[in-house]
């Protein structure tokens, strides 16, 4: 299965919820692809006592964490290798926040599973990828924002009328990544049988399977769902509510508060100056349609 770079466009009167998330998504419209946008770069920027900024300025380039096959959050180009979407942009914003144009950044794809351990390790220097903020990733990472706020849904085949919500998962068979809030909510939620779950390391894995007939459901964010649902409409489609709250958050060291406040400054200017909400609105949004900002916790 072939993806292309686009960013997704709701329906006109979607409900938005608290950082531009998306509430329901049940035909998204295809846009043309995002021209690429410069961010204006931050001068003499000085963060003492973040090693991880000392680290980035003595390399003098970003190494970026983000996802490769999320249609309008994080995808990349096969044919040019560039990656583009909502997360990308986010990651560029912080990268000129912090001094860096986003020619100084390179990209790294890390899977769900493996994210806790880049940042650990000192693989990526930040990660921005559909990253949800929670008390246990805090054990080991740290985060800032949230920049967004997605929710669990369910992505199933468009002729599939048997699945119209997460009640009706039971006997069914679903799939999603290793690592993810959604799968292990999935068993939490005891909403189908263990033997009926299946994890991979990507979505577009499960996507596949999903598509061959190998799954009944594929489990994610709808920001996430959403994009590959406007890829193939006559092939997919969203159904049901969204049964969780996702915050998104910039990945980073655990104990590099410097960074992370600095990251926090950028991600509240942006909510502030109307930046975000253009991003926002070219990725996810109509024309006239009302959006949340985040509001950016700090600790």
């Amino acid at each position: 299965m072939r993806f292309r770079m686009f960013a997704i466009a709701l329906v006109a009167g979607s409900t938005m919820v608290a950082g531009c998330g998306i509430d329901q998504v049940t035909a998204p419209q295809l846009r043309p692809p995002a021209t690429p946008v410069d961010y204006p770069i931050a001068r003499n920027v000085s963060l003492p006592g973040s090693p991880v900024f000392d680290k980035i300025r003595k390399a003098g380039t970003l190494v970026v964490g983000v996802k490769d096959d999320q249609p309008g959050l994080s995808i990349r180009d096969v044919a040019s290798g560039r990656y583009a979407g909502f997360d990308i942009e986010i990651a560029k914003l912080v990268a000129a926040g912090l001094g860096f144009g986003s020619y100084r950044i390179s990209y790294v794809p890390v899977d769900s599973a493996a994210r806790e351990q880049a940042i650990s390790n000192g693989d990526v220097d930040y990660y921005v990828g559909a990253y949800t903020i929670t008390d246990k990733r805090k054990q080991q990472v740290s985060f800032a924002g949230p920049y967004f706020t997605a929710g669990q849904d369910l992505l199933v085949r468009a002729d599939d009328n048997t699945i119209t919500g997460k009640d009706g998962l039971h006997g069914k068979r679903v799939c999603s990544v290793t690592g993810s809030t959604s799968i292990q909510r999935v068993r939490d939620l005891a909403l189908t049988e263990p033997r009926n779950i299946s994890e991979f390391q990507k979505y577009s894995e499960c996507v596949d399977r999903l598509v061959a007939g190998q799954t009944d459901a594929v489990t994610a964010d709808n920001a996430v769902l959403a994009g590959y649902a406007a890829q193939e409409p006559d092939a997919m489609k969203l159904v049901g509510k969204t049964f969780s709250v996702e915050p998104y958050g910039v990945g980073l060291a655990k104990d590099d508060k410097v960074l992370r406040d600095a990251i926090d400054d950028v991600l509240e200017k942006a909510v502030n100056d109307g930046t975000w909400r253009a991003i926002c609105d070219r990725y996810f949004g109509v024309a006239g349609v009302p959006v949340s900002a985040p509001a950016i916790v700090r600790y």
